[in-house]
C-alpha cells in the first residue's frame, strides 16, 4: 500500500544552517533513504528546492494565472518526500517517526488514492 511522507519545513529554515550543517542534514536523509531501499520499502525520494524557485499555476475560470515564488503567505513548504511501499498506515507512521526530518520539520503521512476517493 503506497504511502507518501511529505516533509513540511519552515520557510527560511535552510538559510539558518551553514553549508556544512546543510550538507550533514542532507547526508542523514540520504542514508535513511538508503536504509529504506535496502529493506525494499522505498519507491522514490527527492529533495525539493526552496520556494524562491517555485511557480504556482492555476487555470480556474479558463485563464492561466502564474505566480512566481517566494510566496509571502507561506509559513512552511514541502521540502521533499519519500514514497514508500508499506503494508499499513501504522507502518508508514512508525517510519515517519524515525525520519530524520521529523527533528526539524513536520512529516505528513498520506496514502496514495485516486482524487475521487474520500
Amino acid at each position: 500500500m503506497p504511502h507518501m511522507l511529505l516533509i513540511h519545513e519552515p520557510v527560511g529554515q535552510r538559510a539558518t544552517r551553514s553549508d556544512a550543517e546543510g550538507r550533514a542534514v542532507y547526508e542523514r536523509m540520504l542514508r535513511w533513504g538508503d536504509e529504506l531501499k535496502e529493506r525494499g520499502l522505498l519507491l522514490g525520494a527527492e529533495s525539493l528546492s526552496s520556494l524562491d524557485h517555485a511557480v504556482r499555476v492555476s487555470t480556474a475560470g479558463g485563464r492561466a494565472r502564474i505566480v512566481d515564488g517566494p510566496f509571502a503567505e507561506a509559513k512552511e513548504m514541502v521540502g521533499g518526500f519519500y514514497l514508500l511501499d508499506v503494508d499499513t498506515r501504522e507502518e508508514a507512521v512508525a517510519l515517519a517517526e524515525r525520519c530524520p526530518a521529523a527533528e526539524w520539520a513536520t512529516v505528513e503521512v498520506r496514502a496514495l488514492a485516486p482524487c475521487f476517493a474520500p
